[in-house]
């Protein structure tokens, strides 16, 4: 054990510092659509319809997979974070040496598993025939890059967690980078279509991996290097696993959340459905940049309870919650008055656009609802608060339950999003009342 470890280790926290890491993985969150668009663009141009849908249906299964093992990017940067606080170098190694080695063993699992994965996803999405052979080139070759994909999981939690966001961003360019560049060589130009995207991804993973390793190994002093028993230590690993099966348990009611809101809208028609579908685009974008600020506030948050500096989190929460609402309340500005607009870039159907206009206020507010929620967990993700954020996100669906079964019913389509957000809100402010007392505690008995 690091005996600087009961020292406060004061440390300042300013603007500058919240942007340095919101601003870059914002940038980098922003490449990932571009990947998406490239991908259906190049099958796209094939003219062939089936493989477009199964392009579709396999890239939908493999990031439904690859999202429920989040967790790993979580757990590390907050566990980082902390260490990197009470400057114990020693365990910061061990950290991501078990996160990566964990990151590795669920890859080669999932490997083997693929099969089974695969046959499940088709029969859940009614996949057949050439939809069907599509769905399993994509998803076959894509799968061998998940050991790969879930290293840069552990990767990016271990440099977000140092507060490295320019190097995070680095490699999510990186890795979209090369993925988009030979989705359009191998799909478009060698002509192989679903197969060349699948191949293109499975690089851009791997390249990305060893960028990443080359870049934290190289960061590693020989003398801090912990032994095996250490990183293999049986505290450290229970620990570990509470983490991330508490932020998995999170991760699973989250996706539920958003599968039952599709659901229900299935309900209401193709267009008003389609409506949905483009209006939830207004709430990823939203997304990008308030998961950047998550991500500040995980950083600052972690390495504020390591440090057992309470003035430093104070100050971290002060600036991420400023420049969260900040930023919410010009975007959602922006999508009142640009709205309308936007709706015409995504959709040419005149039926689609006037009901996405008619539920347009309800997704340009998701970014002000959401704000909080976002910010939250990042807070006790970096504070390794991981059962309370569990228990309130399970107290949160409960709610969000209740509004659907009560307003659904009542107002259709609005209340459906009405619903939405306010699930947005009880994240926020059921973890929100906890922040002060946790930190009490969490800051006394480091005392």
């Amino acid at each position: 054990m690091d005996t600087r470890s009961n020292n406060i280790v004061a440390f300042d926290v300013t603007h500058r510092l919240v942007l340095s890491i919101a601003v870059p993985m914002t940038l980098g969150f922003m490449t990932t659509p571009l990947l998406g668009l490239t991908s259906t663009a190049v099958v796209g141009h094939m003219g062939d319809a089936e493989a477009l849908a199964g392009l579709a249906i396999g890239a939908m299964l493999f990031d439904l997979i690859l999202g429920s093992f989040n967790f790993l990017r979580a757990s590390t940067t907050g566990l980082t974070a902390q260490a990197y606080g009470r400057r114990d170098r020693h365990e910061q190694q061990a950290v991501f040496w078990r996160a990566l080695i964990s990151a590795l063993g669920c890859g080669l699992a999932l490997l083997c598993l693929s099969p089974l994965l695969q046959a499940a996803g088709l029969r859940l999405m009614g996949a057949e025939g050439a939809i069907a052979g599509a769905t399993g080139t994509y998803f076959s070759i894509r799968m061998l890059a998940a050991p790969a994909a879930l290293a840069n999981y552990a990767i990016l939690g271990f440099v977000l967690g140092r507060g490295q966001g320019t190097v995070g961003l680095l490699l999510q360019a990186l890795i979209n980078g090369i993925n988009i560049l030979l989705s359009i060589y191998l799909g478009l130009s060698l002509g192989w279509g679903v197969a060349g995207v699948a191949w293109a991804t499975m690089a851009g993973e791997t390249v990305g991996a060893i960028a990443g390793l080359f870049i934290v190994l190289s960061g590693f002093a020989k003398a801090e290097r912990p032994a095996w028993a250490e990183i293999f230590s049986r505290h450290r690993l229970a620990e570990l696993f509470a983490l991330n099966r508490d932020i998995l348990i999170r991760t699973f009611v989250l996706i539920g959340a958003f599968t039952i809101m599709t659901r229900i809208g299935t309900g209401f028609g193709a267009v008003t459905l389609a409506a949905n579908a483009v209006l939830m685009n207004f709430f990823l974008l939203s997304g990008y940049y308030l998961d950047g600020l998550a991500n500040a506030a995980e950083q600052i948050t972690g390495r504020a309870v390591g440090a057992r500096y309470r003035p430093a989190f104070d100050r971290g929460l002060k600036l991420t919650i400023l420049w969260s609402f900040g930023l919410a309340a010009l975007v959602s500005g922006f999508f009142f008055l640009a709205g309308p607009w936007l709706i015409s870039v995504l959709t040419t159907s005149p039926e689609v656009r006037q009901a996405a206009e008619t539920y347009l206020p309800w997704a340009a507010i998701t970014g002000l609802t959401g704000a909080l929620a976002f910010l939250m967990d990042g807070v006790f993700i970096g504070a390794t608060w991981s059962v309370d954020m569990r228990n309130r996100m399970l107290m949160s669906f409960a709610g969000y339950l209740a509004m659907l079964a009560v307003f659904v019913p009542l107002f259709g389509n609005h209340g459906l999003w009405l619903g939405m957000n306010a699930f947005l809100l009880f994240r926020g402010f059921f973890l929100a009342m906890l922040v002060r007392p946790r930190a009490d505690q969490t800051f006394r008995a480091a005392q």
